[in-house]
């Protein structure tokens, strides 16, 4: 009885793990990040006035997966820098949200 108690409880966490919704993003918290860090390069709205640096108003770099977006943000680029360890990957998330609706 004791194995099936313990069995029981555990396949109930499995299921209530496995039927939960995804954390959704939050646009509004991305677009006070975004105008925190983002917006001195890339712009208000997305549009920089360096035309060597993305507009996310017209699209520029959007075209992938969030998951790409993400690990792009965290590790940064030759110019950007990373943002790992100042940003959590769910503000990040929160960002990416923000930049879709540009």
């Amino acid at each position: 009885m004791h194995k099936l108690m313990i069995f029981l409880v555990v396949l109930a966490g499995i299921l209530a793990i496995w039927s939960a919704p995804g954390i959704a993003a939050d646009r509004h918290n991305g677009r006070a990040i975004y105008e925190l860090h983002c917006i001195g390069c890339h712009g208000e709205f997305g549009q920089p006035a360096d035309p060597t640096i993305p507009s996310f108003a017209n699209g520029d770099g959007l075209f992938r997966m969030d998951s790409e977006l993400l690990e792009r943000i965290r590790s940064g680029n030759q110019v950007m820098p990373a943002f790992r360890g100042l940003l959590s990957d769910q503000e990040i998330r929160d960002v990416i949200s923000y930049l879709r609706t540009l």
